[in-house]
């Protein structure tokens, strides 16, 4: 028995797709923004040579990254009011496990990244007297930025498919408002086949976007260091500046890590 299409039903509730893509698309900008601030802030204690900093942040890490994301949901929504016996709505405990599911992996790729720069260019640094957001600032961040730019795209593009799991803790986002839609009409396939193309609508150019990213970052040195990023007259006058050893603030060396950083 073959299946009877029936696209009206689509037509006649397109504004409730475009509402829900809207939402969607807040959740994730909102996610991500947050994720990348809190996942940055994990990823420089993580690589702290200091215990205090690092042994935390690498178990809040390793926690994050090994629950699921639905399971993290839930947990927000039903078990942390339990133990605060604060009320959490919806919405706040979607941003909450996005974001910190987020977080965990925005981490691993700003540690990942800051650890690829070569510890030689720091040390460079170092005995030339530039101090240690000097060193941060004008050799390690701009050559790791690049380098990151990529992965962090992705990592944004699966947040915004992340989302979709928020339709289970009743958030009214496009996969929630497409189950309330089919639920009422009965047409699950004409429903879920908008909602696939919503996505696409969205994922594919950001995809495209994430690739040109790539080539333009492969385009930039052999050696994975941007072009131009500390050429040799540019870094002769950056070095001209007033720098530490020109103050009398000479940094003793530790050791030459990137990863000593806090």
């Amino acid at each position: 028995m073959g299946y009877t299409w029936s696209w009206g039903v689509i037509g006649r509730n397109l504004d409730v797709f475009l509402q829900g893509l809207v939402y969607t698309l807040f959740y994730t900008v909102v996610t991500v923004a947050l994720g990348m601030t809190i996942g940055t802030v994990l990823a420089l204690g993580r690589i702290s040579f200091r215990r205090w900093l690092r042994w935390p942040a690498s178990v809040l890490l390793e926690v994050l990254r090994g629950i699921p994301l639905l399971v993290l949901l839930i947990w927000m929504f039903y078990a942390m009011p339990l133990l605060t016996g604060v009320a959490v709505s919806a919405p706040i405990a979607c941003i909450l496990a996005l974001s910190l599911y987020g977080a965990a992996y925005y981490g691993e790729i700003v540690r990942g990244g800051i650890l690829s720069i070569d510890s030689g260019q720091v040390d460079a640094g170092r005995s030339l007297g530039m101090t240690h957001g000097e060193r941060m600032r004008r050799i390690v961040l701009p050559q790791a930025a690049r380098r990151m730019v990529p992965p962090l795209m992705n990592q944004s593009i699966i947040m915004l498919k992340n989302t979709s799991l928020a339709s289970v803790i009743t958030v009214s986002e496009l996969t929630y408002r497409a189950q309330a839609l089919s639920s009422t009409t009965y047409r699950a396939l004409e429903v879920y086949t908008t909602v696939a193309l919503f996505y696409l609508a969205v994922v594919i150019p950001s995809s495209l976007a994430v690739k040109r990213l790539e080539v333009k970052s492969k385009s930039f040195g052999s050696a994975g260091r941007p072009k131009g990023t500390l050429s040799t007259r540019r870094a002769a006058a950056v070095l001209r500046r007033p720098s530490a050893a020109r103050r009398g603030k000479q940094e003793p060396a530790r050791g030459g890590k990137v990863g000593e950083l806090v």
